[in-house]
C-alpha cells in the first residue's frame, strides 16, 4: 500500500463520495464485517460509525434521546478518541437490530440509567479504532512510521507538523488496514472534550423545531386514528355502534382492535369528534374491579400470611429484637403514579402486506417488532422501526400497547394510520408505578440501632413486561409460542433470565452498619397493569428507608445528618456526598423561622446521591424552597447534562411526593388531565445547587438517582418542621 503523494490524490480525488469506513468490534456487532464491498459499491454498517469520503462521520446511536442526554454523551466519548470535534459527528438513531441490544438487558432498550455506563469502552475503543486506521493509512501514504505521526481535529498530521491529510480523503485506504493489536485510549491528562462544559447536540433542533418526535410524522395518504378502551384494565367490547360512526364526516373506518374500538379519519380533529358519538358496550366478566383501598388491603392480607421470600439476611434479627429496650414498628404507603410525559402516546405504523413499518417514540425498537407481528401475519424481521426523539419517556416507552394498536389499525384498514392517545387517554390507561406497602422494624438498645428488619410488599414488574421481552430475546420463535417464551420467561427467572429486582432494589443495597439485617419481599399483584417508572423500584424504596432512618435518627434523640454519618464508617463513598450535600446546605445554620430541612441519602444505578431539602408551608401548601445535593456518578462526560439530569429528577420526585397519586374506584381510574394530575408549576420551582465529585470511577448513571433521596428528604423537611411524620404519599400540608 506504500504510494507516493501523487498517486494517493489521484485515487482520492477518483473516491467516491459513498464510499465508507466501518468498524465491527467484539461485542457491538454480529456480522464481523467491516468496510465496503467494491464488487457491489455497498458498505455492510456496523454498530456505531461511519465515515465518508466526502468528510462525513455518522454515528448510529443504539440508545433513543428522551431529553436525558445520550445525543450528546454518548457522542462526545466517539469524539474524544476519534479527534473530532463532537459537533463534526451526525448522529442516528438505530434501527431495531440485534447489533444494537443494551448487554446488562439483552435487548435493545434505553433504561435504567445504562446508557453511558454501558457505552463508555465500547465508544471510545471505536473512535479510537477509526483514528487508528486513519493514521495508518496516512502513515502508508507518507511511508513513515505511523507512531509519529498524530491526529487533530478530523485530520492525520505528518510527523514535520506541516503536512496533513484529511480522514475524509484517507477513507478507502484506512478500510483496507487492519487494527493492530488493542487499541490504546486516550489518557484522562488528554481529554479534550470529556468532563468539559458544552451544549448539547441536540438542542437548536429542539429550539427550532426540525427534531421530528413521534407525534410529528406524516406520510403521504396518512389516516388519523383514535381508540376507544374499556375503562377497565381487560374488559372486552360486546357491541358498538359502527354505522352510525362510520356515516359521519371524515370518518374512514370504525374496527374493533385487542384493546377497544378504533376510528379513523382524514384528520385528527374528524376522529375526536367521531369517537364522541361512538358508544361501545363492555363486558366486564373479567375485568379488574378493585378500589385503592381494596388493593392496600391485599397487600396487608398477604403481608400477614406471608412473611416474603428472604432476599437478604444477616445475623438473627428475631433474637436481637427480643432482647431490645425498643423495637420501633411502622408502615408506609405509596400509590400507583401515572407517568405524565408531556408527548403522549402515538405512533405510525404501515402495514404494505409483505412488511411494516412504523415510526414512532420507543424505548425498545426490539420489543415494538414484537409487538407490530403480534397484531399482523408478519414475522418481526419483516417490521422496520424508525425511531424518532421522545417526548419524554421515564419508563412509559418501554411498553408498546401504543405501537401494537396503530399496528393493528394499519393491518386491519390497509392505509397509513397516525394514532394519538389524548391527555386523558393517557393518563387512564397507562401503565402505572406500582402501589407499595412496606413494614419495617428496628431494635434499639443503649441509643444504637441493633437490627434491621424490612418487609416489601407488592407485584414485580417483570410479570407485566415478560409478554413482548421474551420474544424479542428469541425473535425467530413462531407467534404461537410467544406466551410460551413469557411464561417459561418467569418460572425461569434468575436462572435464565435475570432476576426481576423491580420490587427490591435499594432496599437490599441498605449501606449502614446495623449487624442484623432482615430484607424481605412478599411477592403480591393485584392485577392492575404496572411498568417502570422514573427510578423504579428505588423510588419507593429509598422514601421508606430514609424516612425511617430518620424515625431512628429522632427515636435515638439524634442529629439526622450526624446518625446516618456515624453508620457510614465504611462506606467512604456513601460518606461523602452526604458531607457535601449537608456541607452545601449549611446544615448546621438554622434556618429562618417557618422553614425547616430534612436530609435522605440513597444510592441507585451506581450512583451516590444525598440531599437536602428546604421546606416551610404558606398559605396551606407545602413549598419547597431550596435543595442541595451532592452526587458521586463516576467519570463525568458532560458536567451541564449531569446537573440537569440531577434536577430535573428532584423536580420529578417533588412533584411525585405533593401531587402524585392514581387512585382506582372498582377499577376505574379517577384521574385523566393535568386538573387532578398535576405536575409542578414554575413558580413553584425551589432552588437548587449540585455539587458533582470529581470522580476517575466509571461513569454511573444520572437519568434517575436525583428521584429517590428527594421524596424523603422533603417528608424528612415537614417533620422537622411540624413534628408530625407522614408515612403515606403524596405528602399533605394538614398534618
Amino acid at each position: 500500500m506504500g504510494m507516493n503523494r501523487r498517486d494517493f490524490l489521484k485515487v482520492s480525488a477518483g473516491a467516491s463520495g459513498g464510499l465508507m469506513l466501518s468498524l465491527s468490534l467484539t461485542g457491538c456487532a454480529a456480522s464481523g464485517k467491516r468496510g465496503y464491498e467494491p464488487e457491489t459499491g455497498e458498505w455492510t454498517p456496523d454498530a456505531w460509525l461511519e465515515l465518508t469520503t466526502d468528510g462525513h462521520i455518522y454515528f448510529t446511536l443504539a440508545r433513543v434521546e428522551m431529553g436525558q442526554g445520550t445525543y450528546t454523551g454518548l457522542t462526545t466519548l466517539i469524539a474524544e478518541e476519534l479527534e473530532v470535534r463532537p459537533e463534526a459527528i451526525t448522529p442516528r438513531f438505530a434501527p431495531a437490530d440485534p447489533e444494537y441490544r443494551n448487554p446488562l438487558y439483552k435487548l435493545q432498550l434505553t433504561g435504567g440509567s445504562t446508557s453511558l455506563a454501558t457505552s463508555w469502552e465500547p465508544l471510545r475503543t471505536a473512535g479510537a479504532s477509526a483514528r487508528s486506521l486513519m493514521v495508518q493509512a496516512a502513515a502508508r501514504v507518507w511511508q513513515v512510521d505511523a507512531d509519529e505521526c498524530s491526529a487533530h481535529d478530523g485530520t492525520v498530521v505528518h510527523p514535520n507538523g506541516t503536512d496533513s491529510i484529511g480522514y475524509g480523503q484517507l477513507v478507502e485506504l484506512a478500510a483496507k488496514e487492519e487494527i493492530r493489536g488493542d487499541v490504546a485510549l486516550k489518557p484522562r491528562s488528554e481529554w479534550k472534550y470529556i468532563g468539559r462544559q458544552r451544549g448539547r447536540l441536540d438542542a437548536r433542533a429542539k429550539a427550532t423545531g426540525s427534531a421530528e418526535y413521534g407525534i410529528d410524522v406524516e406520510l403521504p395518504d396518512m389516516v388519523y386514528s383514535v381508540v376507544t378502551r374499556s375503562p377497565r384494565y381487560g374488559g372486552r367490547v360486546s357491541s358498538f355502534n359502527r354505522e352510525d360512526v362510520l356515516a359521519m364526516p371524515g370518518v374512514v373506518d370504525v374496527v374493533e382492535i385487542g384493546r377497544g374500538v378504533a376510528v379513523v379519519a382524514d384528520s385528527y380533529w374528524k376522529a375526536r369528534k367521531a369517537q364522541n358519538a361512538l358508544t361501545v358496550e363492555w363486558d366486564f366478566s373479567e375485568a379488574f374491579s378493585m378500589s385503592t383501598e381494596d388493593v392496600f388491603n391485599s397487600y396487608r392480607k398477604a403481608a400477614d400470611e406471608d412473611n416474603g421470600e428472604s432476599e437478604r439476611s444477616e445475623g438473627d434479627f428475631e433474637s436481637v429484637a427480643e432482647a431490645a429496650s425498643r423495637v420501633l414498628e411502622v408502615e408506609y404507603e405509596q400509590p400507583y403514579l401515572a407517568h405524565a410525559t408531556l408527548e403522549p402516546m402515538n405512533a405510525t405504523a404501515w402495514y404494505r402486506g409483505d412488511r411494516a413499518e412504523v415510526w414512532a417514540p420507543t424505548q425498545a425498537p426490539d420489543l415494538a417488532q414484537i409487538a407490530v407481528a403480534r397484531v399482523t401475519d408478519l414475522a418481526p424481521d419483516e417490521v422496520v422501526i424508525n425511531t424518532t426523539f421522545l417526548g419524554g419517556g421515564f419508563g412509559r416507552r418501554l411498553t408498546q400497547d401504543f405501537v401494537e394498536e396503530a399496528a393493528e389499525v394499519s393491518y386491519k384498514t390497509g392505509r397509513p394510520v397516525k394514532l394519538i392517545w389524548s391527555r386523558e387517554e393517557d393518563t387512564r390507561h397507562d401503565l402505572y408505578r406500582p402501589a407499595m406497602l412496606h413494614r419495617l422494624k428496628a431494635s434499639v438498645s443503649d441509643g444504637q440501632v441493633t437490627g434491621w428488619h424490612h418487609q416489601i410488599v407488592g407485584p414485580q414488574i417483570l410479570d407485566w413486561y415478560v409478554r413482548n421481552a421474551a420474544p424479542a430475546q428469541y425473535p425467530w420463535a413462531p407467534k404461537f409460542m410467544y406466551d410460551s417464551l413469557g411464561s417459561v420467561g418467569l418460572m425461569l427467572e434468575g436462572v435464565v433470565t435475570p432476576k426481576d429486582v423491580s420490587a427490591i432494589e435499594g432496599a437490599v443495597e441498605y449501606p449502614y452498619a446495623v449487624e442484623h439485617i432482615d430484607i424481605r419481599h412478599t411477592h403480591t399483584d393485584p392485577g392492575m397493569p404496572v411498568t417502570w417508572w422514573r427510578s423504579v423500584g428505588y423510588s419507593h424504596n429509598g422514601f421508606a428507608v430514609e424516612t425511617f432512618m430518620d424515625e431512628l435518627a429522632h427515636e435515638t434523640g439524634k442529629d439526622p445528618y450526624q446518625f446516618r454519618r456515624d453508620l457510614l464508617a465504611n462506606e467512604p463513598r456513601h460518606r461523602d456526598v452526604l458531607d457535601r450535600a449537608a456541607m452545601l446546605a449549611d446544615w448546621n445554620t438554622p434556618v429562618q423561622e417557618g422553614r425547616a430541612r430534612g436530609i435522605a441519602l440513597f444510592k441507585s444505578f451506581g450512583t451516590y446521591i444525598a440531599q437536602v431539602v428546604e421546606a416551610g408551608i404558606e398559605n396551606g401548601s407545602i413549598r419547597v424552597y431550596r435543595v442541595s445535593a451532592a452526587v458521586d456518578c463516576g467519570q463525568v462526560v458532560n458536567p451541564d447534562i449531569v446537573k440537569d439530569q440531577i434536577e430535573s429528577g428532584i423536580l420529578f420526585g417533588i412533584t411525585a411526593a405533593l401531587y402524585g397519586e392514581i387512585t382506582l374506584n372498582q377499577g376505574e381510574v379517577q384521574q385523566s388531565n393535568f386538573h387532578d394530575y398535576p405536575l409542578m408549576r414554575q413558580y413553584e420551582r425551589p432552588e437548587v445547587m449540585v455539587d458533582i465529585v470529581d470522580s476517575e470511577a466509571d461513569p454511573t448513571g444520572v437519568g434517575e438517582p436525583g428521584v429517590p433521596p428527594v421524596i424523603p428528604a422533603l417528608g424528612n423537611a415537614l417533620f422537622a418542621l411540624t413534628g408530625q411524620r407522614q408515612r403515606r404519599l403524596p405528602l399533605t400540608a394538614d398534618v
